[in-house]
């Protein structure tokens, strides 16, 4: 019996220890582990908590993601969420940069969105302080996302499965569909080592590739042009150690039961 106790005890000792590694992202009330944007200058409108969840307004005066205050490296995520009729959202990891753009940085004859925050990085123009009431205000967040969106409602879910629920998005699409009807709550997972990526959704493993693959620089290249600051970013990602961020993409969104642990 003195080899069972013994057994018992050292199980004790490791599960509180096993269960401590989470972190625990949202508690339900509060912005205690990110960045609340109402608190900065100028303050920002684009989040606030709702029936225990923390949700993304719709077309706020500025727009911008809920970002964690913490830096991760290697890390499993997991989180709920769900998405308004029509909606689209993501949840953003390995964060390079972030390019505030205002109607006055907006670069001149401007043709594809992705010149804008380019052009933005590339002159050293982010500035937050510079945004005035009025303007086409977004601060938009340079890393890699896992797309939460309304496959069957949302325009961007309609051009395939580089950009439906799950994807890593615009570079890999999900194995399967697996988003729960629109409005329901889905759960979903991220498993960062190195640079080999896991996407989950609802139990089933939607996305496992590495985040320095040909497809994904391939990918990358007619998103954003070899050329480009953002390319370059997220092709070297230079930044490892970086905070998580929940996007508001001018749409409701709902996200709760966040949690995260180091790898």
């Amino acid at each position: 019996m003195q080899w069972m106790l013994r057994f018992l005890l050292a199980l004790g000792a490791i599960l509180p220890a096993a269960a401590a590694d989470w972190i625990q992202l949202f508690d339900g009330r509060t912005f205690a582990n990110w960045i609340d944007p109402s608190k900065l200058s100028p303050p920002g409108d684009s989040w606030t908590i709702e029936d225990g969840a923390l949700k993304s307004r719709s077309h706020p005066k500025l727009r911008e993601d809920l970002v964690s205050k913490d830096k991760f490296g290697d890390f499993e995520l997991e989180w709920e969420w769900k998405i308004a009729a029509n909606g689209n959202s993501g949840l953003k990891y390995r964060i390079q940069d972030f390019a505030t753009l205002t109607s006055a940085n907006r670069p001149p004859g401007m043709k594809r969105f992705e010149e804008w925050p380019d052009w933005v990085l590339s002159k050293g123009l982010s500035d937050r302080s510079k945004m005035k009431p009025g303007d086409d205000n977004q601060i938009y967040v340079i890393g890699f996302e896992f797309q939460m969106i309304d496959d069957g409602g949302h325009a961007d879910a309609r051009r395939g499965g580089l950009y439906q629920a799950g994807s890593l998005y615009s570079m890999v699409g999900p194995a399967k569909p697996a988003a729960k009807a629109v409005g329901q709550w889905n759960q979903s997972r991220v498993v960062l080592r190195g640079s080999h990526v896991e996407h989950w959704l609802n139990g089933a493993k939607v996305v496992d590739t590495m985040l320095d693959a040909p497809v994904v620089s391939e990918t990358l290249a007619k998103r954003w042009t070899k050329s480009s600051r953002a390319y370059e970013l997220l092709v070297k990602q230079p930044r490892k150690e970086t905070p998580v961020s929940l996007q508001n993409h001018n749409d409701e969104a709902w996200f709760r039961a966040i949690r995260i642990r180091r790898l």
